[in-house]
């Protein structure tokens, strides 16, 4: 079974590719919603990296237990018509908890430059379940992937990297302010 999604998000395509690979922005996108805590001692790491594997628990508003997932990440880039496409890849498993019935998940991001925007992102998302439960968890899955959308468009504006930097006046040496 499938849960898709596509959206036009409002940071450029590298903003949006470090995002993936932020353990920290992948709490904020369940958020408050559901809690991401780490399982090994010394906590998440700073970056997602390919090869690498992090067990974590989830928690439901930070007081009900969800069960443990392994996150195993894999990066890609292939190149389309439009241009480049990377692609962030999580095919760990569930550990315990309801979706620990799931033999499958295979959960693939790509993100790449808007066609004719590139200071924005297409974001695409492919989640693939399978297992004995897979078509009764389907519904409740889709039901938090809309929720990641919308948390998606509301965080990616933040993602930037050092926005004020870029827009900010230059000050002239030994002057006490921005250059006009």
């Amino acid at each position: 079974m499938r849960i898709l999604l596509k959206t036009v998000l409002d940071c450029d395509a590298d903003a949006a590719w470090r995002a993936l690979h932020s353990p920290r922005v992948v709490a904020e996108l369940y958020g408050p919603l559901l809690e991401l805590e780490p399982m090994a001692s010394g906590g998440l790491p700073t970056s997602l990296e390919p090869g690498t594997d992090v067990p974590v628990r989830m928690m439901l508003a930070g007081a009900v237990p969800l069960g443990a997932q392994l996150i195993h990440v894999s990066d890609r880039r292939t190149e389309t018509t439009e241009g480049p496409v990377r692609i962030f890849r999580d095919s760990g498993i569930p550990l315990t908890g309801p979706l620990a019935s799931l033999d499958v998940w295979d959960h693939q991001m790509a993100v790449s430059p808007a066609p004719g925007d590139p200071t924005r992102t297409l974001w695409r998302e492919r989640l693939v379940i399978g297992g004995p439960t897979a078509a009764a968890l389907w519904p409740v899955l889709w039901t938090v992937w809309q929720w990641r959308a919308l948390r998606l468009r509301r965080l990616a504006p933040t993602w930037a990297h050092d926005p004020e930097a870029e827009s900010a006046p230059v000050a002239a040496p030994g002057s006490d302010g921005p250059r006009g």
